[in-house]
């Protein structure tokens, strides 16, 4: 059987944890900032994990994380 391969934009946007979670980053983070509070700006700073629901489909597009 062939290798498969990973789904590039995939991999670009979501690491692996320790655990053998998945991260990824905050949307609505890269403009239109002015309306934004201070709190709101500092949350979308921080990674945030993928919901389980979710995972499944991410593990098929990155096989080897």
């Amino acid at each position: 059987m062939p290798k498969m391969k990973t789904n590039r934009g995939a991999a670009k946007r979501f690491k692996a944890t320790g655990s053998g979670r998945i991260r990824r980053n905050r949307a609505f983070s890269s403009h239109i900032l002015t309306k934004k509070s201070a709190k709101r700006k500092r949350r979308l700073r921080q990674t945030d994990l993928v919901h389980k629901t979710n995972e499944k489909g991410l593990r098929r597009l990155l096989p080897y994380m």
